[in-house]
């Protein structure tokens, strides 16, 4: 992992198991997530911070490039063909774009009820609601709600097509770093993957690195990992002319 000079680094956080976190991130910034301990899962969902109408596109990511899983050198598509962030390095040559989250009646079905009277911060959480309470802190709704990826968390399909979950895929100090080639909103949840068949709830921390960083140069691995890759680092740069 590429160390982040101390005097670039804006902000740090760390976000408990289970709880969820909001940030724009402007252009000329990184923000770089991290399994603090292993095991751990981050479900982000991506916006345009000028114009939340444009966000995170996970069909026209995969299509655009080819792909099935995010990986050093992919980037993340609005819906309007413009790269909202890239990815320059990352620990996992994978990342989830495909399950989606922890709804409530998953959680009361798998573990029962541990509500907040009960056990206070503790009480079991899922994705859904984790991210839709963070989305209303912007004026968002559950309409707002679109595709998530799950970074950290690897998946596999077997020969009868069923999409499985691969344990201890991440261990500890696993970390993405996201390039913001547009001012983004993200809005995270350090909650379980959907996928994960362990039998107790899942809740790790999230380490959260806000740091200063260079801007994409002509010949920047992200974008020329395909020609539309270049396409679309075009149209976010002419987005702000």
């Amino acid at each position: 992992m590429k160390s982040i000079p101390e005097e670039k680094i804006l902000y740090e956080t760390v976000v408990s198991g289970g709880w969820n976190f909001s940030h724009i991130v402007r252009r000329g910034c990184t923000l770089r997530i991290t399994d603090l301990e292993g095991g751990g899962n981050a479900s982000v969902l991506f916006y345009n911070a000028d114009n939340y109408t444009e966000r995170y596109n996970m069909g026209d990511t995969l299509k655009i490039q080819h792909i099935s899983s995010l990986f050093k050198h992919a980037c993340i598509y609005s819906d309007m063909g413009r790269v909202l962030m890239s990815i320059p390095d990352t620990s996992n040559d994978w990342h989830d774009v495909i399950c989606g989250v922890t709804y409530r009646e998953d959680m009361l079905q798998r573990f029962g009820t541990k509500s907040y009277q009960e056990a206070r911060n503790d009480f079991y959480r899922n994705g859904y609601d984790s991210l839709t309470v963070e989305l209303a802190k912007y004026g968002m709704t559950k309409r707002d709600f679109t595709n998530v990826v799950n970074f950290f968390s690897k998946t596999d399909i077997d020969a009868d097509g069923n999409m499985t979950f691969v344990p201890d895929a991440s261990p500890a100090g696993s970390f993405v770093d996201l390039r913001a080639e547009m001012d983004t909103l993200v809005i995270l949840d350090a909650g379980m993957h959907p996928l994960n068949p362990s039998s107790e709830y899942v809740a790790k921390p999230i380490g959260i690195t806000l740091y200063a960083s260079e801007p994409a140069a002509a010949d920047d691995p992200c974008r020329m990992l395909c020609p539309e890759n270049q396409r679309g680092f075009e149209n976010s740069e002419n987005y702000y002319l």
